[in-house]
Protein backbone atom coordinates (compact mmCIF):
# COMPACT_ATOMS: atom_id res chain seq x y z
CA UNK A 1 0.00 0.00 0.00
CA UNK A 2 2.84 2.53 1.33
CA UNK A 3 4.40 1.73 -2.61
CA UNK A 4 1.44 2.33 -4.35
CA UNK A 5 1.00 6.03 -2.41
CA UNK A 6 3.80 7.16 -2.85
CA UNK A 7 3.71 5.74 -6.73
CA UNK A 8 0.15 7.84 -6.81
CA UNK A 9 2.53 11.11 -4.88
CA UNK A 10 4.74 11.04 -7.39
CA UNK A 11 2.47 11.10 -10.51
CA UNK A 12 0.29 14.19 -8.77
CA UNK A 13 3.44 15.71 -8.19
CA UNK A 14 4.59 15.06 -11.61
CA UNK A 15 1.50 16.06 -13.19
CA UNK A 16 1.49 19.53 -11.45
CA UNK A 17 4.58 20.25 -12.46
CA UNK A 18 3.79 19.58 -16.15
CA UNK A 19 0.82 21.56 -16.26
CA UNK A 20 3.00 24.47 -14.46
CA UNK A 21 5.13 23.95 -17.24
CA UNK A 22 2.60 24.20 -19.95
CA UNK A 23 1.32 27.28 -18.61
CA UNK A 24 4.41 29.03 -18.00
CA UNK A 25 5.51 27.94 -21.84
CA UNK A 26 2.05 29.23 -23.48
CA UNK A 27 2.20 32.54 -20.94
CA UNK A 28 5.32 33.45 -22.99
CA UNK A 29 4.53 33.08 -26.08
CA UNK A 30 0.59 33.30 -25.96
CA UNK A 31 -0.61 37.39 -25.80
CA UNK A 32 -4.20 36.02 -25.77
CA UNK A 33 -3.68 34.27 -22.88
CA UNK A 34 -2.12 37.18 -21.00
CA UNK A 35 -5.30 39.46 -22.25
CA UNK A 36 -7.31 36.95 -21.19
CA UNK A 37 -5.96 36.21 -17.77
CA UNK A 38 -6.20 40.27 -17.27
CA UNK A 39 -10.03 39.78 -18.30
CA UNK A 40 -10.54 36.73 -15.70
CA UNK A 41 -8.97 39.17 -13.02
CA UNK A 42 -10.96 41.76 -13.54
CA UNK A 43 -13.47 39.71 -13.65
CA UNK A 44 -12.95 37.84 -10.67
CA UNK A 45 -12.20 41.09 -8.77
CA UNK A 46 -15.61 42.67 -10.53
CA UNK A 47 -17.61 39.72 -9.10
CA UNK A 48 -16.52 40.09 -5.52
CA UNK A 49 -17.62 43.58 -5.24
CA UNK A 50 -20.92 43.11 -6.45
CA UNK A 51 -23.32 41.80 -4.15
CA UNK A 52 -23.90 38.30 -5.96
CA UNK A 53 -24.88 35.01 -4.96
CA UNK A 54 -22.30 32.31 -4.26
CA UNK A 55 -24.09 30.32 -7.37
CA UNK A 56 -23.45 33.10 -9.21
CA UNK A 57 -19.90 34.27 -8.33
CA UNK A 58 -19.00 30.37 -9.01
CA UNK A 59 -20.14 30.44 -12.48
CA UNK A 60 -18.38 33.41 -12.78
CA UNK A 61 -15.46 32.28 -12.26
CA UNK A 62 -15.61 28.67 -13.21
CA UNK A 63 -16.50 30.13 -16.73
CA UNK A 64 -13.33 32.67 -16.43
CA UNK A 65 -11.25 29.74 -16.13
CA UNK A 66 -13.11 27.56 -19.01
CA UNK A 67 -11.86 30.09 -21.13
CA UNK A 68 -8.50 29.49 -20.17
CA UNK A 69 -8.42 26.39 -20.50
CA UNK A 70 -10.00 26.61 -23.94
CA UNK A 71 -7.07 29.33 -24.45
CA UNK A 72 -4.82 26.69 -23.53
CA UNK A 73 -6.08 23.28 -25.70
CA UNK A 74 -6.19 25.93 -28.59
CA UNK A 75 -2.78 26.66 -27.94
CA UNK A 76 -1.57 23.45 -28.06
CA UNK A 77 -3.66 22.76 -31.58
CA UNK A 78 -1.67 25.77 -32.82
CA UNK A 79 1.25 24.11 -31.65
CA UNK A 80 1.04 20.94 -32.71
CA UNK A 81 -0.55 22.00 -36.22
CA UNK A 82 2.29 24.16 -37.06
CA UNK A 83 4.78 21.82 -36.02
CA UNK A 84 3.16 19.14 -38.39
CA UNK A 85 2.28 21.16 -41.22
CA UNK A 86 4.27 24.28 -41.49
CA UNK A 87 2.88 25.06 -45.10
CA UNK A 88 -0.76 26.14 -45.54
CA UNK A 89 -2.95 23.46 -46.18
CA UNK A 90 -6.97 23.33 -45.51
CA UNK A 91 -6.99 20.85 -43.15
CA UNK A 92 -4.69 22.72 -41.12
CA UNK A 93 -6.25 26.26 -41.52
CA UNK A 94 -9.66 24.02 -40.29
CA UNK A 95 -8.31 23.11 -36.98
CA UNK A 96 -6.59 26.27 -36.13
CA UNK A 97 -10.01 28.36 -36.96
CA UNK A 98 -11.88 25.65 -34.80
CA UNK A 99 -9.76 26.10 -31.88
CA UNK A 100 -9.92 29.78 -32.23
CA UNK A 101 -13.69 29.25 -32.02
CA UNK A 102 -13.95 26.83 -28.95
CA UNK A 103 -12.48 30.17 -27.12
CA UNK A 104 -14.67 32.27 -28.50
CA UNK A 105 -17.57 30.07 -27.54
CA UNK A 106 -16.04 29.72 -24.02
CA UNK A 107 -15.95 33.43 -23.89
CA UNK A 108 -19.40 34.17 -24.91
CA UNK A 109 -20.50 31.95 -22.79
CA UNK A 110 -19.02 33.68 -19.76
CA UNK A 111 -20.21 36.89 -21.30
CA UNK A 112 -23.72 35.70 -21.54
CA UNK A 113 -23.42 34.38 -17.74
CA UNK A 114 -22.64 38.15 -17.06
CA UNK A 115 -25.41 39.20 -18.88
CA UNK A 116 -27.80 37.34 -17.18
CA UNK A 117 -26.49 37.83 -13.61
CA UNK A 118 -26.66 41.73 -14.29
CA UNK A 119 -29.89 42.24 -16.10
CA UNK A 120 -31.50 39.59 -13.68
Amino acid sequence: MRIFLTGQYRRFLNTCVWSMQGWVAAWATEVSLRQWTIVNILSAALAFSLPLSVTERALILALGILVLAAELFNTAIEEIVDHVTPHQHPAAKKAKDCGSAGVALAALAGGVAWLVILIG
